[in-house]
């Protein structure tokens, strides 16, 4: 199967969260599914340390923290609260070059935190065949799917 080098490059970011080699600590969750019934959303957190309350989300290498990096770590947040955890330090971790981005807490940024429930009713709401949804080109340059896509402008 064929893989881009974005996502070799991240598969290689979490090989030993994957494994589970990267901590042997019993109050390390690594390569968990959380669920978040409120955003009805599911996803899998890197590395959760219980005993300090961090959530960490790895990258490969980051150039920029985008909007989605934040929305990705805030689901992971909602899921892990959901299921009891405290959490109160997020980072997104750049492997390259081993540096922590730390992400302020949704409730702490409410402009972000408007964002991104404004992007879940959005995507609920979503509709491909509304004629008003005009597909991004410098997206789907980047997309892997674009090949199985029947709206992509690659």
């Amino acid at each position: 199967m064929y893989s881009s080098k974005e996502q070799t490059e991240g598969r290689a970011a979490h090989e030993t969260i994957d494994e589970r080699t990267y901590s042997t600590r019993k109050k390390v969750l690594m390569g968990t599914d959380v669920y978040c019934e409120k955003y009805n959303i599911l996803g899998k957190i890197d590395v959760f340390d219980i005993s300090a309350k961090k959530l960490t989300e790895r990258k490969y290498k980051i150039t920029k923290i985008y909007d989605g990096f934040v929305f990705q770590v805030y689901a992971q947040y909602f899921g892990l609260v959901e299921l009891g955890y405290e959490v109160e330090k997020i980072v997104i971790h750049d492997r390259t070059h081993n540096k922590n981005y730390p992400i302020t807490l949704p409730e702490e940024d409410k402009v972000m935190f408007e964002k991104f429930e404004r992007l879940i009713e959005d995507i609920r709401n979503f509709d491909l065949s509304d004629p008003n949804f005009k597909a991004n080109i410098e997206k789907c340059k980047k997309c892997v799917y674009s090949h199985l896509c029947d709206f992509s402008l690659c």
